[in-house]
């Protein structure tokens, strides 16, 4: 024991010894502490309370005669006492227990203030002899629940439990031994199990208080002297012994320490062990305190003859026999650690800050510490296994700068290690772990590292970055096995395909995918695997995208589970450099889905694919002939022959490759099929299949498209351009009969172009003359107007057609001559017979009326039209006759038809510009007067006339 080490981790506090102050003027019997102040009970019966500075705070006469025992309860502000009062009678003893309430106070004179007593009981009675007392502790059960325990030396210990207050109590008394003194007393409360230990000079003894009843156990058959008993913090019982001091648990004597010298005080604070040591030799005291855990003294003082001992305020009290304190505290953690720094006791300061609990980033600031002492000394392996315990404190970048320095790579992978172990490594140092374990050739580390703990490899390290590393090295066995683990396929076809060439294992892993991951990695990697297994890829890609991916749904089709599928669409751009292959995926797609929800842009690829003039096919390339092609397709020379049986243009196809001329065959069953005639759109873009067409000349697809659109004038314009007269006549007879839905203005677009064309083109020019005169399309003087721009025309073309035309136009004339004279006849006399109207009288001569063809009487009615009525067949209506009237009105109401028409300007414009002859639109509205400019003065007169010739003569 004489080996430990001495600190002073304790300072004398108040500015060194103090003293009691005078206004404690007895002699101190009994002390205790507790909720922030020292009692202290002298013999004169009083009781003071001092504060933190030892200053006398206030005092009170507690008992009449002395103060035995006394102690300051922690849950509530109660005071208990034993001491001395008056005797009431002979029989009964002066020792009673009084609790004051130091919180309520009460006035004895104008002087002292006093607590409230809330309780007197008498300790001894007739089942409980008088004896002398010689320890006393209090236990806080529940408040207000006591349980006193009161040592005797006779062995006895009287126990009083229940409310003193209320005088609600038990009394039970627990035998030691007999015939020797009770030197000291512990509670122990573990969970419902309530024990006492009771300490004699003979004995160490155990009472089990929550057994009815109580057990008695000796513990030990060597006791102790009176103050040398404590409890530690675990409630152990500690018992000093001149040889040693001893712990004693429930089940018997635990761990001893042997301190030479007699024992007068035990105490223990904070974990530390407190004595008052008597040196037999020199006489001298020793104030000691232990470390038990660290096996040092953390104070050892020279101290007077010690009185009491107690704990308050965070400090070790001693009042010493003269009435003088000495007060130690313990100094900080900081002022303490740097003691054993300054003395490089790195060892003892861990031991130091773990045994008091410190928090953990303090124990790693030790630690490092620690760790930088023996880096400093060279000691690289013991400096990292310091470093190792900081891991999750220090900021690993510290360490890593030393190890790099000293080029310690062997530390410095150990301590990666326990990085990764704890979960705590960034990218950068699993990159920087990975390198050394290359830079090692440690392939054994690496396995270790990589496959070692499959359950929780992927959360010790960042999984791209060990990729990454791992392959830079080299090392791509390690990379695949991370990436399959981890299931970063993305990673794990990157180095199949990049690194290794495996192509077939790619394609093999692809396949084991699930549906929606192997869609991701095609579309990443999917150009390397069409350029080296074009085919290979297609069937995978056929898997995605049709129900052969799903086995559930074989067999079945369904457009709703269709578009969950991975569309063709999304694969394009890997087939960019390979349109061979695309067109091959394409095609095999759409012979097995006929109804995706990409039709249009699947069908708009496709079209190009066929179409395109320079797709570099591997036929085209090895043919002999394959370099005139590319010139000849890259031109645009397509050579239009003579129309066949049906009228539409036939391409010469002599001289092309086999293959180019089957994509254009494709091409155009594509676009007739993709357009049925059921649908008024087609599963295609058609503006851009029709400049698909233009860019690639393909000449079958323009016209197809053309004619489906009804665009007859652009249809008739192809043939135009390639100078082909007859098939343009054999187009214009399909496509200008207004019978079947054509339309007839072609013929009027042909002829221009003949007009214009510079050539001799007689025999053509005929033949469109006779259709334009067949459907009457042109007059005859836009005919010559157009024909005559072509100098190579002669009169005799159209001799005939000017004198059928002119013939017809004479017949015209003469019928519109006697229609003329006819209409001038009826007009004259039209006005003969308004003027006789005006200027002679009428003689009516009926003798029947007209409606009831009975002999006329009066009162009868005449009108101008000579029909004559009955008054009384008339009935209300005498203004106009009966028979006349309905004609008058429709003739009317026609006029009024006109008159609304000739305003509705939107249709005269539409008859107009529909018509073949629009001047004779204009003329029929004229000669009915609708845009006449004197239309409401001739309507005037003519309503005018009429009414006159239908009002009646009255005879009365």
């Amino acid at each position: 024991m004489y080996q430990w080490r001495k600190f002073e981790f304790f300072e004398e506090k108040l500015g060194g010894k103090s003293a009691i102050p005078e206004d404690v003027q007895g002699r101190i019997g009994c002390s205790s502490s507790g909720r922030g102040k020292l009692v202290i009970g002298c013999d004169d019966g009083t009781v003071n309370l001092l504060d933190r500075s030892l200053k006398f705070n206030y005092g009170f006469q507690a008992h009449s005669s002395s103060v035995l025992f006394l102690q300051q309860l922690k849950q509530r502000n109660f005071l208990v006492t034993v001491g001395k009062d008056d005797q009431m009678s002979p029989q009964q003893s002066a020792l009673c227990i009084k609790v004051f309430d130091l919180d309520k106070m009460q006035e004895e004179g104008s002087s002292s203030v006093s607590p409230n007593c809330i309780g007197i009981l008498r300790i001894f009675t007739n089942q409980f002899p008088e004896a002398k007392i010689t320890s006393f502790l209090v236990l806080e059960e529940a408040p207000p629940i006591l349980l006193i325990a009161i040592g005797l030396d006779n062995g006895c210990i009287y126990c009083i439990k229940g409310d003193i207050a209320r005088e609600r109590i038990t009394r039970f008394k627990l035998q030691v031994e007999n015939y020797s003194s009770v030197t000291g007393m512990g509670f122990r409360v573990e969970g419902q199990a309530l024990q006492l230990f009771a300490v004699t000079p003979a004995s160490v003894s155990l009472f089990s208080l929550h057994i009815q009843p109580p057990r008695l156990q000796t513990l030990d058959h060597i006791g102790c002297t009176v103050n040398s008993v404590a409890m530690s913090d675990h409630a152990e019982l500690i018992i000093g012994r001149s040889e040693a001091v001893y712990f004693y648990e429930v089940d018997g004597r635990g761990p001893c320490w042997a301190f030479d010298g007699e024992k007068k005080f035990i105490g223990w604070f904070r974990g530390y062990l407190l004595c008052v040591v008597a040196d037999q030799r020199n006489g001298r005291n020793t104030f000691n305190v232990y470390d038990l855990k660290n096996r040092l003294i953390a104070h050892s003082s020279v101290v007077k003859e010690v009185s009491h001992l107690l704990c308050e305020w965070g400090s070790v009290i001693l009042i010493m026999a003269d009435k003088t304190v000495l007060c130690v505290g313990e100094k900080d953690m900081e002022s303490k650690l740097d003691m054993l720094f300054k003395k490089n006791l790195y060892t003892v300061a861990i031991n130091l800050v773990q045994s008091q609990h410190a928090d953990a980033a303090a124990t790693a600031e030790v630690l490092r510490k620690y760790g930088d002492h023996l880096y400093s000394k060279q000691d690289y392996d013991e400096a990292m296994a310091q470093y190792i315990l900081t891991i999750g404190y220090l900021e690993p970048s510290y360490v890593i700068q030393k190890f790099l320095d000293a080029q310690r790579i062997y530390n410095l992978t150990n301590y990666l290690e326990k990085l990764h172990e704890k979960g705590l490594a960034s990218k950068d140092h699993t990159t920087l772990l990975l390198n050394c374990y290359t830079k090692l050739k440690d392939v054994e580390k690496l396995n270790v590292f990589i496959k070692g703990d499959d359950s929780v490899g992927e959360h010790r390290f960042d999984v791209e970055t060990a990729i990454r590393v791992c392959r830079a090295a080299n090392y791509y066995e390690h990379a695949m096995y991370v990436a399959k683990k981890a299931g970063r396929h993305e990673w794990y076809l990157k180095i199949l395909l990049e690194d290794l060439g495996k192509y077939d294992e790619a394609i093999q892993y692809i396949s084991s995918l699930e549906p929606s991951q192997a869609g991701v990695t095609v579309e990443e990697y999917g150009k390397i695997l069409v350029e080296h297994r074009a085919v290979d890829t297609i069937d995978i890609l056929m898997k995605l995208c049709t129900e052969d991916g799903d086995p559930t749904r074989s067999g079945t089709s369904n457009g709703g589970y269709l578009s969950m599928l991975p569309s063709p669409v999304d694969f394009l751009n890997i087939f960019v450099h390979h349109p061979q292959a695309l067109m091959d995926f394409l095609e095999k797609y759409t012979s097995k889905v006929k109804d995706s929800p990409a039709q249009v842009e699947i069908n708009n690829t496709l079209i190009e694919l066929y179409l395109s003039n320079d797709l570099n096919f591997p036929s085209i390339s090895q043919a002999s002939n394959g370099g005139d092609f590319n010139a000849r397709a890259r031109s645009g020379a397509v050579v239009i022959s003579k129309p066949q049986s049906n009228g539409k243009p036939s391409v010469d196809h002599k001289g092309l490759n086999k293959d180019y001329i089957d994509r254009r065959q494709k091409g155009l069953q594509l676009l007739k099929s993709a357009w049925p005639s059921e649908l008024e759109h087609p599963l295609y873009d058609v503006d851009l299949a029709i400049i698909l067409c233009e860019m690639n000349s393909f000449i079958e697809g323009l016209l197809y498209l053309y004619e489906k659109m009804k665009l007859y004038k652009e249809v008739i314009a192809c043939y135009m351009q390639a100078h082909d007269h007859e098939g343009l006549i054999a187009c214009c007879k399909q496509l200008g009969d207004s019978g079947k839905g054509g339309d007839p203005s072609l013929w009027a677009d042909l002829l221009k172009y003949f007009g214009e064309l510079g050539e001799d083109c007689s025999k053509e020019v005929k033949e469109i003359l006779t259709y334009i005169e067949r459907d009457d399309i042109l007059p005859p003087i836009i005919v010559l107007q157009t024909l005559s721009r072509n100098p190579s025309l002669t009169l005799s073309v159209i001799k005939d057609y000017i004198a059928r035309k002119l013939e017809q136009e004479s017949k015209l004339i003469e019928e519109d001559r006697r229609a003329i004279e006819k209409y001038q006849e009826d007009a004259s006399a039209m006005r003969k017979e308004i003027q006789d109207l005006r200027t002679n009288a009428r003689i009516f001569q009926l003798s029947k009326c007209t409606a009831c063809t009975f002999t006329l009487d009066l009162p009868a009615v005449h009108f101008m039209c000579m029909h004559s009525f009955h008054q009384r067949c008339l009935g209300d209506n005498e203004k106009e006759c009966p028979e006349c009237a309905p004609e008058y009105r429709s003739v009317m109401e026609m006029k009024r038809s006109l008159e609304q028409n000739s305003k509705d300007q939107n249709r005269f414009f539409q008859q107009v510009m529909t018509s073949k002859d629009g001047f004779s639109v204009i003329a029929e509205y004229f000669g009915k007067g609708i845009i006449s400019k004197t239309t409401n003065g001739n309507a005037g007169t003519l309503q005018s006339s009429s009414t006159s010739s239908t009002s009646g003569l009255r005879d009365s």
